[in-house]
Parts: C-alpha cells; structure tokens; sequence
C-alpha cells in the first residue's frame, strides 16, 4: 500500500513538471511570435520608382538667350517750335488728338509782322525808284561822255551810284522776303502724321522765338534701346529677331529686330547699346512702357543636363536624388544655364555615371531610405488572326 501511494506522488510530480514546462514553452513561443511581428512592422519600406519618373544626365546643347529690356519710344517724334516771337492766338489741338503732317497747329499774332511787312515793302519800293533814277542817269551820262560834256570821273562816279542803288534793291527784296517768312510761320504746322503728346502753351501766352509749342510722335514704329555687355556684342547682328513682352498686355508677344548697335561703350558701365526696332501698327504700345524681351544666340557645345523638374532647391541650397546601391541618396548640385523651351538645366556637378535620377516630385523623402526600380511591362504578345 505503501510503494503505491509513493508510486502515485511520483506520477503527479512528473505531471505538474510537464505542464509547467508547457505553460513556460508557449510563454517563450509567444513573445518570439509578438517579437517576431514588431521586428515586421517596424522594418523600412522599400520605395519603388517607375521609369517614367526617373532620368539620367544627358549631353545636349541648350539654346542660349540674350535678355534685353528698356522704355519704348517712338521713332519719329517731333517738337515744334515757334520760328517767330509773339502771344499765342490761337490752340487748335489737344493731348491724344490725331494730326496730319501740314495741319495747323497754333497760330502767333501777327500784326507786329504785318507791320513790318508793310515797312519792308515800303523801303523797297523807294529802293526802286532810286535805282530807276540812277539807271536813267547812267544812260543820259554815257551819251554826255560820248559828247565829252562830262569827264571820265563824272561818268564812273554815276555807274557807281547805279551798283549802289541795285544792291540797295536787292536788300530790300531780302527784307521783304524775311518779313513774309516770318508772317508765314506765325501759323504754325505739324511736320508729320502722328498724335499730339503734349502741349506746351496755352493761348494768350507770349513765346518767344525757339520756345516749343506742340510735341507730336507717331506711334506705328516704335524703338527699344537696350543696354547688352559688351562681350555678347559679337553674337548680335544687324537684323536679329527679337521676342519681347510689355507689362499690361498679359500673354501677347511682341516682335521686333535690331536695327542699329552702338559703336561704343557707355562710360562707367561698359554696355553698348543695341536699338530694336518694333512694328506698332496698331498703335497699342505707347511712348514710356517698360517692355522686357530676348535675342536667340546660336547654340553652345553639349553640355551635362537634366530636366528641370529633377533639380529640387531647399534652404538656399539645390540639390538632385539619385538612387545607389538600392538607397535614395541627396546630392548637392550647381547648375548652370536653363534653356525654358526644351526644359532643360546644365548640371555642373559631377554626379554617378549611370545612377538614375528622381525626374518627378515626391515628398518626405529621406536619405538613405531603401530604393528600386520598378521592371518596365512586358509587352503583351500579338493575337494571332
């Protein structure tokens, strides 16, 4: 009885044992599980790119433009003067007004001028009448000296008279010009076809001689000066095309040429100024406007490119990714010139041969976050007819 009681503790013994290394087994087991399942979470995500959103460094040449700007003006623009001295009568035109070359534009008082006209007539008239008195004695004294009634003396002393009173004569016609002259610019008239810009009296004022009137521009030709360092200077040419923009007029473009280069620097800046001309037959641009352009140069040698939406810049420093070694990897790059058409930057910087180049925008990226390439499609097989 005894040995099967003692026999009995030994099997229950034995049985926690088991249990118990049961219970500890499936504790372990389940930690190395939850263990196992954080270590998966928390593992990195590989990033995967498609081809399409990637590119490569490329050697092209990029098309290189000159930028100009400056305030147009017209070409042809004039500031009439008063060609005599008086009160203004009369204003015929006003700012804006449209004039025809020969339209009368103001017009001087003018009875000072006929009075003088009338002064200078006057003195010609007796001018006259003295050169036919001293005609008329030349040739009874020529008949006298031919009779020896008179000397030698006596007759050249009459053919002086004679001179004397043509060139008198001759004088007053002068003056009797200049006073109808001047009677005639008293009106004064526009010398082109164009618009008045400005009028610089009103009537009643007295101006005085050379004091300008009117100011009248055309605007159907229309000129920018531009100033261009001089060491671009030997890429332009006579005749050049040249796109350019003006504020106001959103998108439209403007074209215009080079008509004339300067042929010397300007002092303290060394730029010489290029003059485009602009075709304005629509008269929408006006004297004054600011308008900004650029003249197309020949194109350079290939140099390293990339597109632009592959050149990121951040707290003032410009920079590409790149994917090496299967990791995303930040480079800091210089650029260089752009060229907006092809859409495309110069990469001065040195970068991996071969390394492709995140061309797309994505955002939270990290360096050295795990990186692929997506495999490019099959192509789907031809279906037999």
């Amino acid at each position: 009885m005894k040995n099967k009681l003692l026999t009995r503790r030994r099997v229950i013994a034995a049985l926690l044992v088991v249990v118990i290394a049961g219970a500890v087994g499936g504790s372990v087991a389940l930690r190395a599980a939850r263990k196992g399942q954080d270590g998966g979470a928390n593992a990195p995500v590989t990033l995967e790119f498609a081809p399409a959103d990637l590119a490569k460094v490329e050697m092209k040449p990029l098309a290189r433009w000159l930028p100009v700007s400056g305030a147009l003006q017209p070409v042809n623009q004039a500031t009439v003067k008063a060609k005599v001295s008086g009160d203004v009568r009369h204003i015929a035109v006003r700012e804006g007004e449209a004039v025809r070359a020969g339209q009368v534009l103001a017009r001087i008082d003018t009875a000072d001028l006929e009075a003088r006209l009338v002064e200078r007539v006057g003195a010609l008239e007796s001018a006259k009448a003295q050169l036919a008195m001293a005609e008329k004695t030349s040739t009874n004294n020529q008949t006298l000296l031919r009779q020896n009634f008179i000397s030698q003396n006596a007759f050249d002393n009459s053919e002086s008279s004679l001179s004397v009173a043509k060139g008198t004569v001759k004088s007053a016609e002068a003056q009797v010009q200049l006073a109808q002259n001047a009677l005639r610019d008293a009106v004064v008239v526009s010398p082109l076809d164009g618009v008045v810009a400005k009028r610089h009296v009103q009537p009643g004022e007295k101006v005085a001689f050379d004091s300008p009137v009117v100011t009248v521009v055309d605007l159907r030709q229309m000129e920018l000066q531009a100033a261009v360092p001089s060491v671009d200077v030997p890429e332009l040419a006579i005749g050049m095309p040249v796109d350019l923009t003006s504020d106001g007029f959103g998108e439209r473009r403007f074209s215009g040429r080079i008509e004339r280069i300067n042929p010397a620097t300007e002092a303290g800046t060394r730029s010489i100024l290029v003059y485009v001309g602009i075709p304005n037959a629509d008269r929408s641009l006006r004297g004054g406007m600011f308008a900004t352009g650029r003249i197309a140069l020949a194109a350079a040698l290939p140099v390293a490119t990339l597109p632009q939406a592959a050149i990121r810049a951040e707290a003032g420093q410009t920079f590409v990714w790149t994917i090496e070694s299967g990791k995303l990897a930040r480079r800091i790059v210089v650029v260089g010139r752009r060229d907006d058409e092809a859409g495309r930057v110069e990469v001065k910087t040195t970068l991996p041969a071969g390394a492709p180049i995140l061309a797309a925008r994505f955002d939270n990226l990290k360096d050295g976050a795990p990186a692929a390439v997506k495999a490019a499609p099959a192509a789907a097989p031809a279906k037999a007819g």
